[in-house]
């Protein structure tokens, strides 16, 4: 049996980011594994439709694109996808014509909630019974200070190598 390493060598900072990353890792494939077996719905479609389901209104492509754990070119085949299983319908934008707005069909918000059982199903043995509130909470705070950071980080022109901006 491989020894391990002692948790106390590893500096509490990358012990963290590294179980993030693990935890985020392993609960996407167990989602993904079941949504394709179950919806043949991969977990990146599944996160579009999430994104839709949350909205009352369309959703401009560009917000999909920075929402999403997708780039923008990946969020467009996703739709194209969805729509050619005629989950979700492109409109053009009342607000920009330039722009394309992405809704959940009928069809697609069936299958959304159909899926996300399936979701909260197979999430629930290895997260949300294993956490409590205070878990959850804890996690969605770090999850909006990352993705804060990342999008004002986004916002900001590049000057230079990090060192340089110290």
């Amino acid at each position: 049996m491989p020894k391990k390493l002692p948790q106390a060598e590893m500096p509490a900072a990358d012990h963290a980011f590294y179980g993030l990353v693990w935890a985020g890792t392993v609960l996407t494939e167990r989602v993904d594994r079941a949504l394709v077996k179950t919806h043949d719905l991969p977990v990146s479609w599944f996160e579009v439709m999430l994104w839709l389901a949350s909205s009352a209104e369309p959703v401009p492509a560009s917000v999909l694109g920075n929402s999403t754990m997708l780039s923008r070119s990946q969020v467009s085949r996703v739709v194209d996808a969805l729509q050619a299983r005629g989950l979700v319908a492109r409109t053009p934008s009342a607000r920009d014509a330039r722009s394309v707005e992405v809704a959940l069909t009928a069809e697609g918000r069936r299958v959304f909630e159909e899926a996300d059982t399936t979701r909260r199903e197979v999430l629930a043995p290895v997260f949300t019974d294993l956490l409590d509130e205070r878990d959850i909470e804890a996690l969605g705070t770090v999850w909006r200070k990352l993705k804060a950071e990342k999008e004002k980080l986004t916002q900001e022109p590049e000057t230079g190598s990090p060192r340089s901006r110290r």
